[in-house]
């Protein structure tokens, strides 16, 4: 037989491009259409109904970036279209070839019933199945026109990005709104043509199977009548049956897919803006839901849910009624889909908390697994976390992103830094906005790592980001490929059950212990400092509310714990950790939100401790410890007079005059206090860092060595640092000053200055205070670079194997060298408080209040010794996608800590994120919890959420190793129980007097409820 091929795809694909898929709708008629621009945000239905329209033709520019144009559409169906398929199709005037991110629209009938979105692959209403004719149409329709930010494809920044830069230029030319006729035969025959075509294309040139379709599919083509497609299509359609109908091989790999529609909480569109298309698709999903009974959509995000129940009940509503059905399935159990690596420990267990009890109480279902598909990386915290609120298993997509190296699994069980473990899985298909094309079938098989262990996967399919979600398409292809020869077999399903299935399958999957680096953007460690830096104070200012109401619950009578505010408080924290908001890769109109929000709750929580700690009485100044450390540290007074106070952990102490053993002293440009001797070089870096105790140097070169990278990544700006950022610099050495700005037997500090760059200024405080080896490090910038990277360096005299990073309830190590690609690809890692390096027997770490970006490296000097180097990633100024990210003011400190063990640098790292609070109070009665033994840290203090006034602890273990002890309460206790993190108990814990005996291993995490006497 002659090959034909070229012949026969050139033919099936002009004929299904040109003649198939254009007979789809078999006749239309025009809507009349009038339209109302809104002159400001957004607004509700009832305002935009009692409007007044103008009317609108065909073909006119409508949408300014950011607005919303209303569209009143009215129309007839002809009678002669009585019983037939009617719907409505708008085409606002998409473009690209990005089904989301740009104009969207929702449809409502007069009445404010929410109908269905129209997205870009999703353009119809239905109307009537079968229709009345003469029946009238009579919609309004919510149009937004969001701009395409990244329509550039990243070759320009966009002042798109905030609506105060935007412009009033109209986006879109609205094409077509029509009442159509579905050709439904036609309409299966393109699906089926097109499903055959794009499994031919993938099957090898010697597979029998392509050929026998290339030759069904050339014989079907002969049917087809070009001058009446329509009539001719059930005689297409049943040509190819036998093609279609053959069965899968017996070992052929299983997809299971699930319905998605992954919506950025916020990204390159405003919150505002995700609460519409969360409508938009919630409409869509519920719409297939009620056309498809075999359909099955997961949906994570509780905050989005919350957003549809508060602002479109109607929809809302619908939804309910779908999870009763099995075909809406919640899953993630989080808040958001929150940053993997920069929430605090106790931000990601609220996340579970808050997101869990939601879905528990709005659909009586817990969730089983947790949802991440699209985060930058996921701490090795997570398996712990995660089971300890009840999960079963972990998924997500990202890590296919990675630059360097492929991930070696895709169903695996995932090892945390405490040893639990949590089945997890990748799916092969490498997207999680799947619609079955044959192209991604023959990926997912082709990809798929476990291979003769196991023989399935999931598939998230549906248009996400405002795309509207699964289609109808989708789940046509879907049944077609359900058993069909050639092809993976694909089953709709929830995704427990793939997990429940693939488990049984594959018990003895292999392992993968710590955290899922991705080797991409790494960026988002440092991008946008202030939205980073909001997080951090509210996490810590958070920890002190819930703390001092905790104590002001239980010792002054009158005094009612603020429950609500702190939900309503930690949910805006949770929601600005989703993981394009917290990383810094979001539109200017996001961050700037984002900054604003931030200072609120700021000022809430900080009112919340003054009430608690006003409640405990009037008595003189005091000072409170929200930490989880006793201290022993100078302070300032209101007046900024330093003082020296000493005050146990979680607890008070009166402003006294308490003296540390070595006092401060200033002698030119070197600051001592018997415990380490500083001194500044004229440049303003570093000299000398000399470890009193010790006897030894603890640089290797000058320190705080600020280096300023050219930072242009090859793609994502906000998002990534390729490492070619290493190879062009300028190191800030000519400091315009070097001053004495304090001289005091308990503090001394010297300010640096310095100009550079593109009219660039950074002031610099390196401050000594008496009793402590901590040298801190505060720093203002003024910053006006772009595409720039700020480093601060700390050559350390040490020869470190590895160096280590705090993260959520314990910490991470990482080689120092870079033997494997693996290693060498870590060249931008992410931390949270600290950064430690040692040798047996010495160690120095780096503190932080509001960075997280941070790479290690080793260097062997021509004396024989190792320098082992620190650098803190401080500030960088991507232009895209905000192209002002970055600029302006920054505040912050960091400090060098010599001769530091973990729990030193663990004690430290509390200390400077929780600075010492003077407020004018009684004799404050014993604190809630005290802890005694080492390694025991208790990281939140708060009463059960059920109201019931039981006191809540969470613990851990901070040092890596096993801990016991006792923990004290300041209350008389009658009862304790271990819970998960959900404050349900697991099993009692004995009470031995006034405590809680407790046995860590390394790492781990122990909630105790407390019952009051």
């Amino acid at each position: 037989m002659h090959d034909e091929s070229r012949r026969i795809e050139e033919r099936v694909q002009r004929l299904h491009d040109q003649r198939i898929k254009t007979a789809i709708y078999a006749a239309t008629v025009p809507f009349q259409v009038e339209a109302w621009q809104v002159p400001g945000e957004p607004v509700p239905f009832e305002e935009a109904a009692a409007a007044s329209y103008e009317p609108f033709t065909m073909g006119t520019p409508w949408g300014p970036p950011w607005g919303t144009t209303w569209f009143r559409m009215r129309g007839q169906v002809p009678e002669a279209w009585a019983g037939r398929r009617v719907e409505a199709v708008i085409d606002l005037g998409f473009t690209g070839d990005w089904p989301g991110n740009q104009a969207e629209a929702l449809v409502h009938r007069t009445d404010g019933t929410p109908l269905k979105a129209v997205n870009p692959l999703n353009q119809y209403v239905a109307i009537a199945h079968p229709a009345q004719g003469g029946e009238t149409v009579d919609y309004l329709v919510e149009a937004a026109s969001n701009p395409d930010i990244l329509a550039d494809n990243f070759a320009k920044p966009t002042p798109l990005g905030d609506k105060r830069t935007a412009g009033d230029a109209p986006l879109y030319t609205f094409r077509s709104a029509d009442i159509a006729v579905l050709d439904e035969e036609v309409w299966h025959l393109d699906l089926d043509v097109q499903v055959l075509r794009e499994l031919m294309l993938e099957l090898g040139a010697h597979d029998p199977r392509r050929h026998e379709i290339a030759h069904a599919l050339d014989r079907a083509m002969d049917l087809l009548d070009l001058d009446d497609v329509s009539g001719s299509a059930a005689a297409v359609r049943e040509a190819l049956k036998p093609v279609l109908s053959r069965p899968a091989h017996a070992s052929a790999h299983t997809v299971s897919g699930v319905g998605h529609a992954h919506i950025d909480s916020a990204w390159l569109w405003p919150i505002r803006e995700t609460k519409r298309k969360t409508s938009r698709t919630f409409s869509n999903v519920t719409s297939l839901a009620d056309e498809y009974e075999d359909f099955v959509f997961a949906c994570s995000q509780a905050q989005q849910y919350e957003w549809v129940r508060d602002h479109y009940p109607k929809v809302w509503a619908r939804i309910q009624e779908a999870v009763k059905k099995g075909q809406w399935a919640p899953v993630g159990g989080m808040w958001v889909e929150s940053d993997g690596n920069l929430p605090g420990g106790e931000a990601v267990a609220r996340q579970f908390v808050h997101g869990k009890r939601f879905f528990m109480d709005h659909f009586g279902i817990e969730t089983k697994g947790v949802w991440l598909p699209d985060s930058f990386g996921y701490n090795a915290a997570y398996p712990q976390i995660a089971k300890l609120a009840g999960n079963e298993w972990f998924l997500t997509q990202k890590i296919s992103w990675n630059q360097t190296n492929t991930f070696p699994h895709h169903t695996f069980w995932w090892e945390g830094i405490d040893g639990t473990r949590i089945f997890t899985h990748f799916p092969p298909v490498d997207t999680y906005n799947a619609r079955f094309s044959g192209e991604e079938m023959s990926r997912a098989v082709r990809n798929y790592q476990e291979k003769g262990g196991a023989s399935r996967s999931l598939a998230p399919f549906g248009w996400g980001d405002g795309g509207g979600g699964p289609t109808r398409e989708i789940m046509e292809r879907a049944r077609r490929l359900a058993n069909l020869e050639g092809s993976a077999k694909v089953v709709v399903e929830h995704p427990d059950d793939f997990f429940a299935k693939a488990r049984a399958e594959y018990p003895d999957a292999p392992v993968w212990v710590g955290e899922l680096y991705l080797e991409l953007h790494r960026a988002t460690y440092t991008s946008q400092a202030r939205t980073k830096q909001g997080n951090r104070r509210s996490e810590h200012l958070l920890r002190e509310a819930e703390l001092w109401a905790t104590t002001a619950a239980l010792h002054a009578p009158g005094y009612s714990y603020p429950y609500e505010k702190l939900d309503r408080l930690w949910k805006t924290v949770l929601l600005h950790q989703f993981h394009d908001i917290l990383p810094g890769s979001s539109i200017a109109w996001v961050h700037r939100e984002a900054e604003a929000e931030y200072a609120r709750v700021a000022e809430e929580l900080h009112a919340l401790t003054a009430e608690a700690l006003a409640a405990l009485g009037a008595g003189g100044p005091r000072v409170f410890n929200a930490g989880p450390c006793d201290r022993a540290e100078v302070i300032r007074t209101a007046d900024g007079a330093p003082v020296y106070v000493q005050v146990a952990a979680n607890g008070s102490a009166p402003l006294g005059d308490a003296r540390p053993p070595h006092p401060v002293t200033v002698d030119g440009r070197t600051l001592a206090n018997g415990l380490v001797r500083v001194e500044v070089a004229e440049d303003g870096t570093l000299a000398s860092v000399y470890d009193l105790r010790a006897g030894r140097e603890v640089l290797a070169e000058p320190g705080n060595l600020l280096r300023l990278h050219t930072d242009l990544p090859n793609y994502w700006d906000a998002w990534d640092i390729d490492e070619h950022y290493k190879n062009r610099y300028t190191d800030l050495l000519d400091a315009s000053s070097v001053t004495v700005v304090e001289q005091d037997p308990l503090l001394g500090a010297i300010r640096v200055e310095r100009d550079f760059g593109k009219g660039s200024r950074i002031t610099q405080t390196i401050t000594l205070r008496a009793g402590s080896p901590r040298i801190d490090i505060e720093t203002d910038i003024d910053w006006h670079e772009t595409e720039k990277i700020l480093k601060a360096a700390f050559p350390v005299d040490i020869r470190a194997a590895h160096s280590s990073a705090e993260i959520q309830f314990g910490h991470v190590q990482r080689p120092t060298h870079t033997n494997t690609s693996w290693e060498a690809a870590r060249f931008e890692v992410s931390g949270h408080r600290w950064v430690h390096i040692g040798e047996p027997g010495y160690g120095v770490a780096v503190i932080n209040d509001s960075t997280y970006g941070h790479d290690v490296s080793r260097t062997v000097r021509e004396d024989g010794g190792t320098t082992t180097t620190v650098r803190l990633s401080l500030v960088r100024a991507p232009r895209i996608p905000d192209p002002e990210a970055d600029q302006g003011r920054h505040r912050f400190t960091y400090a060098l800590l010599p001769s530091a063990r973990i729990e030193d640098a663990v004690a430290e790292g509390y200390a400077l994120n929780l600075p010492l609070r003077v407020a004018d109070a009684a004799g404050a009665p014993r604190p809630v919890v005290s802890v005694e033994g080492e390694g025991v840290t208790v990281e939140a203090v708060k009463l059960a959420d059920d109201t019931s006034g039981d006191v809540v602890v969470r613990l851990y273990e901070s040092r890596g190793g096993r801990a016991t002890g006792v923990l004290r309460t300041g209350f008389p206790p009658a009862g304790a129980q271990i819970t998960d993190l959900l404050e349900r108990p697991l099993q009692d814990a004995d009470l031995t007097g006034d405590g809680v005996a407790v046995a860590l291993r390394p790492f781990q995490i122990l909630t105790l409820r407390l019952r009051r006497g």
